[in-house]
C-alpha cells in the first residue's frame, strides 16, 4: 500500500446502520477497498466482452483493457471519498469516535450542506493533483472521474471548476488534516491497484457505464450480512483486507445471481419445445443470417416482420444466439408493451433457457407488478426485497415448472435490480427509464448495454414512446449492442426513424442517413450493420417460401352500424353469431371500450342463454377485472383455443384490446369494432391463427364448424362511419379520428376484396399509417383535413414532449450532469414512459352493516392487518394487490378520506398508494358508490362498472 508518510485514519467511518454495535464502525478506507475489489470482479465476471471493449475504447485504451480495468477499480475505490466531510458528524457514535486531529481541525464543516457524493466530486481534482495525477492537460479526464464519483448515488451533478481551489472551498470539507486524509485514503486505493495512470480521454458514454458499475459494486459490498462479517476481521492489515475483499467478491456476485452462465445450445425443436421443423422465416435466420454475421458483420439492428403467429419470437431468439457470439454480449432483454404479455413471455423464455442448461442463469421478470407473478411466489420473496417484509408464501401449483426452476436469486428482486440479470423479460417501460432523467439511469444503461436487446410488438408504441425508444436505441448503438425489433404492422416511417437513431449512436453521420431509407421485406428480416450501415436481408426465395407457408385470404366484411332498425350494433353482432348458437364454433368479438364490452356481454347473455348457450361458452375479458380474476379468466378464455387444443365445441369471447397482442387464440370468426387498420390486422391475427401449423402437423381434437369452412377466415368490421358518418362519442379519444376515417375509406374502396396475408399487410399498413405527402388536400372535405391536422399535431406534440424530457443522445454528452437536466429530485415516480398514462389502482371492498371492512360482500373475508411485529405479511399484501383494478387517476380523488386506505396500511410503500372503493352492503346486497357524479361498483360478471 502507498502511505505518503501516514496511514489512513480508521476512525473515519463509512457504514454504521445495521452493524454490530459491540464492534467499531466500518472504516471508510476498508469500504473503499471493498468497492474497488468488487469493481474488478464485476469487470472480470459480470461485464460482457463488448462492455469491456466499449469502456476501454471510451478511455482511449483499445488493446489495453488491463489499464481500463484498473481505472474502473480506481473509480470504485474513490467513490465514497466525499465521506471525509460533514458526513462524519451525521451519526453520534461515529462522530464521538473520530480521532482528535480531525475533531480539532473541522474547518468550516457545516457552513454549506454538501451531500457526500457532491463533496467527493468537488474534492477529487485536488486529491488527484496531490497524488501527481491530473495535470492541466488531463483536466477533462479528471472532470469525468469527478462526475463518476459524484454520480454514485444515481444522480449526476455538473462539476463547476470555478468553485474549486482556494482554502475557502477546501475548508467546507474540513481543515488541512481532513484534506490530508482524503489524499491518504486515495493513495491506499491507488497502491492496492498498482498506481494506475490516468487515460488520455474519458468519453461521456463510457463514464455512464463506469458509474453504473460503481453503483453496482457499492450496493453489493454494502449488504448488511457482508459488512457484519467483515466487521469481525478489522484487525488485519489493509493489504490483507484487500486480498480478502478480492477473494470474497466472486461469492457475493454469485449469491446475488449476477454470475453469467453459458447455454448449451440445442436444436430448434428441443430448444423451443415445439414440434416440427422451423418455418421458412426461422430457417432463414438460422442459416442465411448466421452466414451474414459470420462473414464479418458485427453489431447492428435487425427488424423481423411477419404476420401474427408466424414465429417471430423464435426467430428473434435464434438471431440472438448468433449475435451474442459475434458481438460479445451475454444474455438478452426481451421487452413487450404490457404486463400481461410480459408475464406470458416470461413463461416461454424460462422454458427456452432451462431446456438449454441455463438453470444457473439469472432470469427476471420486470414490471411494476412483477412480484405478484408466480415467478416470485416462493418463501424467499420477502428477503432481499425491501418493500416487502414479513413471512413468506408458497404457491404450489402456480406457474410453469420452468418458471419455478428459473426463479431469480433474492438480490435481483430488489428495486431497480431486475434488469441486471443475464436474461430479462419485462415491459418496455423498464428499459425506457434508462433515457429519462431518473435516478440510477446509469445503472439501467449498464444493465442493458451487455445484452442483446429485443423489442416485441414494436408497432404498439405512440409517438412519445417512439422518441424514447429511439433515444435508447441511440445509446445502445453507441455501446455496440445488437438490437432486434419484432412487428407485424410497423410502418416504414417508424422503423426508419428507429434504425437511423441506432445508427447515429453507432457513429453514422446524420447527413448521410437523411439520404437513405431502410425498408424491410415483408415477411422477412432486415439487418443493418452498425459500423458500415450495410444492409442484409432475407433472400427472396425464403421470403416467398414464408409467404406461401402462411398465405391466407382473409375475407374482410364491413357491416355499417347505426341507429336504423336492424343496423344497431348489438343487433348486427347477434345476427353474426347466429350460426354459433345454432351449431357450434369459436368467435372473438373485440370492442373498443370496456363499457361497450360489458354491454355487449350482457346483451348476448340475455339473448343466448335461453337458447342453450351455457356458462363458459360466453366469456368476457378486459382490463378492469381484479388481477386474480383477470388471470383466471385469461386462462379460461384461452384454454382449448390455442395451438394444442382440444378445441371447445362452442365459445364466444367478448373482449377489448387486451387480445390484440400475444394471446394464443385461434377463432373461426373475428368480429371487431372499427379500429385503425394496423390494429384490425392484429385482431385478425387471431382468426384461423394456427391453420397452417395444423395443416402440416395435424389438427387437435375439434374441427372447425361447417359454416366457418364454407366462408374461410373472416374478419367482420362494425363500422359506425359507414353507418352514420361519425365516430361514436363514447369512444372518446381511444383512437385518432383521422386513422378511423382512413381505415373506413380504405375498406370501402376495397369493397369486400380479401386481404392476402402476409403479402398485402405492409401495403395496407402504409396506406393508412405511413407518411404520405397527399394527406392534406384543400379540395378534401374540411372535416377530413381537420382530422388529419389534429392527428399530426398530436403526434408532433408528443414527440416534442419526449425530446424535452429525454436525456441527450450518447455522442452529444459533454457533461454527465446533462443526464439529470430537469429540476427536482428525479425520482422515477415523477417521470413517465407513457404520456397521459396517469393511473391509480383501486381496491374494491365491502362495508358491512357493523362497519366492518371485508373483501367479500358476504362478510367472511376481513381485511388483513399488521402482525405482532407491526408489519404486513407478504401473503396479506399479495392478497390485497391481486384484488386491485387499474383505472384512470381522475376517476377517484384520493385526497378524499373515504377513498384512503385503512390506517394500518398507510405507511406501507405499496398499499398506501391505493384508492379504496367502499361499497356499502344493505340486506346482503352490495351497493354502488357515487364518485364524481358516476356510479362505480364491482360486479362479479362484468368487472368494475362505471356509469
Amino acid at each position: 500500500m502507498r502511505w505518503l508518510g501516514e496511514e489512513p485514519d480508521e476512525s473515519v467511518w463509512a457504514k454504521s446502520r445495521g452493524l454490530d454495535q459491540a464492534l467499531p464502525l466500518y472504516p471508510l478506507v476498508r469500504h473503499l477497498l471493498d468497492t474497488a475489489a468488487m469493481a474488478l470482479c464485476l469487470w472480470d465476471r459480470y461485464l460482457s466482452e463488448s462492455q469491456r471493449r466499449v469502456i476501454a475504447a471510451g478511455m482511449g485504451l483499445e488493446g489495453e483493457e488491463e489499464r481500463a480495468r484498473a481505472l474502473v477499480g480506481l473509480c470504485g475505490g474513490l467513490h465514497d471519498l466525499g465521506k471525509l466531510s460533514g458526513f462524519q458528524f451525521c451519526d453520534a457514535r461515529g462522530r464521538d469516535g473520530l480521532s482528535g486531529r480531525l475533531t480539532g481541525d473541522v474547518g468550516k464543516i457545516g457552513v454549506e450542506r454538501l451531500p457526500h457524493d457532491v463533496a467527493g466530486m468537488e474534492a477529487l481534482p485536488a486529491v488527484l493533483a496531490a497524488l501527481g495525477l491530473g495535470g492541466e492537460d488531463e483536466r477533462d479526464v479528471v472532470g469525468r472521474l469527478a462526475e463518476v464519483v459524484g454520480g454514485h448515488h444515481g444522480r449526476f451533478s455538473s462539476l463547476e471548476w470555478g468553485r474549486l481551489g482556494g482554502s475557502a472551498h477546501s475548508e467546507l470539507l474540513g481543515g488541512v488534516s481532513w484534506a490530508r486524509q482524503r489524499v491518504v485514503h486515495a493513495a491506499a486505493v491507488c497502491g492496492a491497484l498498482g498506481d494506475p495512470r490516468l487515460p488520455g480521454e474519458f468519453k461521456g458514454s463510457a463514464g455512464v457505464l463506469v458509474t453504473g458499475l460503481v453503483i453496482l459494486a457499492d450496493w453489493l459490498v454494502s449488504q448488511e450480512h457482508y459488512l457484519r462479517g467483515r466487521q469481525r476481521s478489522l484487525g488485519v492489515s489493509l493489504e490483507q483486507h484487500f486480498a480478502f475483499s478480492c477473494r470474497d467478491a466472486e461469492g457475493l456476485l454469485e449469491e446475488a445471481g449476477l454470475a453469467c452462465a453459458d447455454l448449451e445450445r440445442r436444436g430448434f425443436a428441443e430448444a423451443y419445445g415445439i414440434g416440427g421443423s422451423p418455418n421458412a422465416l426461422q430457417q432463414s435466420v438460422m442459416e442465411d443470417f448466421s452466414s451474414v454475421v459470420g462473414r464479418g458483420a458485427g453489431a447492428g439492428i435487425m427488424l423481423v416482420t411477419a404476420a401474427p403467429g408466424d414465429g417471430k419470437t423464435e426467430s428473434a431468439l435464434e438471431a440472438e444466439r448468433v449475435l451474442s457470439g459475434r458481438c460479445g454480449t451475454r444474455g438478452f432483454a426481451f421487452l413487450l408493451p404490457t404486463m400481461a404479455t410480459s408475464d406470458q413471455m416470461h413463461e416461454r423464455v424460462a422454458g427456452v433457457v432451462a431446456r438449454q442448461g441455463g438453470r444457473g442463469a439469472g432470469l427476471t421478470l420486470t414490471h411494476s407488478m412483477a412480484w405478484l407473478s408466480s415467478a416470485y411466489a416462493d418463501e424467499e420473496l420477502a428477503v432481499g426485497f425491501p418493500v416487502l417484509v414479513g413471512d413468506g408464501e408458497g404457491q404450489a401449483g402456480r406457474g410453469s415448472r420452468y418458471q419455478a426452476e428459473m426463479r431469480p436469486r433474492r438480490w435481483l428482486r430488489g428495486a431497480k435490480r431486475p434488469l441486471l440479470a443475464q436474461y430479462v423479460v419485462g415491459t418496455i417501460d423498464q428499459a425506457l427509464m434508462a433515457v429519462l432523467p431518473a435516478r440510477h439511469n446509469a445503472l439501467r444503461l449498464l444493465a442493458l448495454s451487455g445484452k442483446t436487446f429485443i423489442v416485441d410488438e414494436a408497432h404498439a408504441y405512440d409517438p412519445y414512446m417512439q422518441v424514447l425508444l429511439g433515444r435508447l436505441l441511440n445509446w445502445l448503438g453507441a455501446y455496440g449492442v445488437p438490437v432486434i425489433l419484432l412487428s407485424a404492422t410497423l410502418p416504414v416511417s417508424v422503423s426508419d426513424r428507429l434504425i437511423k437513431e441506432y445508427l447515429r449512436g453507432a457513429g453514422q453521420a446524420l447527413s448521410e442517413l437523411k439520404m437513405r431509407s431502410f425498408r424491410a421485406p415483408y415477411p422477412g428480416w432486415l439487418y443493418v450493420d452498425a459500423v458500415s450501415s450495410k444492409c442484409h436481408e432475407i433472400s427472396e426465395g425464403s421470403r416467398k417460401a414464408q409467404s406461401a407457408q402462411r398465405r391466407m385470404d382473409l375475407d374482410v366484411r364491413v357491416e355499417p352500424v347505426g341507429p336504423e332498425p336492424g343496423r344497431e350494433r348489438l343487433a348486427v353482432i347477434e345476427g353474426l353469431l347466429e350460426p354459433v348458437v345454432e351449431d357450434r364454433g369459436c368467435v372473438l368479438v373485440v370492442c373498443n371500450t370496456v363499457p361497450e364490452a360489458q354491454s355487449t356481454y350482457r346483451h348476448l347473455k340475455k339473448r343466448f342463454f335461453p337458447r342453450g348457450v351455457e356458462d363458459g361458452e360466453l366469456a368476457l375479458l378486459h382490463a378492469r377485472f381484479p388481477g386474480d380474476v383477470r388471470e383466471a379468466r385469461t386462462l379460461e378464455v384461452t384454454r382449448g383455443m390455442g395451438r394444442g387444443g382440444p378445441r371447445p365445441r362452442r365459445r364466444i369471447i367478448v373482449a377489448t384490446q387486451v387480445v390484440e397482442q400475444s394471446l394464443d387464440l385461434d377463432a373461426d370468426l373475428v368480429i371487431s369494432d372499427l379500429a385503425p387498420l394496423a390494429l384490425l390486422l392484429q385482431r385478425a391475427g387471431r382468426c384461423w391463427r394456427h391453420e397452417g401449423h395444423w395443416a402440416r402437423l395435424g389438427r387437435p381434437v375439434g374441427e372447425r364448424p361447417a359454416w366457418a369452412v364454407r366462408h374461410g377466415p373472416r374478419l367482420v368490421v362494425l363500422d359506425p362511419l359507414a353507418g352514420t358518418g361519425s365516430v361514436p362519442p363514447q369512444w372518446g379519444t381511444v383512437y385518432a379520428e383521422f386513422l378511423l376515417a382512413e381505415t373506413s375509406a380504405l375498406l370501402a374502396e376495397r369493397a369486400g376484396e380479401p386481404v392476402v396475408i402476409p403479402d398485402q399487410v405492409q401495403e395496407l399498413v402504409e396506406a393508412v399509417h405511413g407518411d404520405r405527402r397527399d394527406r392534406f388536400d384543400w379540395d378534401r372535405p374540411p372535416a377530413r383535413s381537420a382530422a388529419w391536422a389534429a392527428h399530426v399535431g398530436d403526434a408532433l406534440a408528443q414527440r416534442g414532449v419526449a425530446d424535452m424530457v429525454a436525456i441527450p443522445r450518447a455522442r452529444s454528452v459533454t457533461s454527465l450532469g446533462s443526464l439529470h437536466h430537469l429540476e427536482g429530485s428525479e425520482d422515477e415516480w415523477e417521470l413517465s414512459t407513457r404520456l397521459g398514462a396517469d393511473s391509480v389502482r383501486v381496491l374494491c371492498i365491502y362495508q358491512q352493516a357493523d362497519t366492518a371492512l371485508t373483501f367479500d360482500a358476504e362478510g367472511r373475508l376481513p381485511l388483513p392487518g399488521p402482525g405482532p411485529d407491526g408489519r404486513m405479511g407478504i401473503q396479506d399484501v399479495r392478497a390485497v394487490m391481486k384484488r386491485t383494478v387499474p383505472v384512470r387517476a381522475d376517476w377517484i380523488d384520493r385526497s378524499n378520506e373515504t377513498h384512503q386506505v385503512p390506517p394500518d396500511w398507510a405507511d406501507h410503500p405499496l398499499l398506501a398508494d391505493l384508492a379504496v372503493l367502499r361499497q356499502p352492503v344493505h340486506d346482503g346486497q352490495p351497493q354502488p358508490v357515487v364518485v364524481g357524479g358516476k356510479q362505480i361498483w364491482l360486479d362479479d360478471e362484468l368487472g368494475l362498472v362505471r356509469r
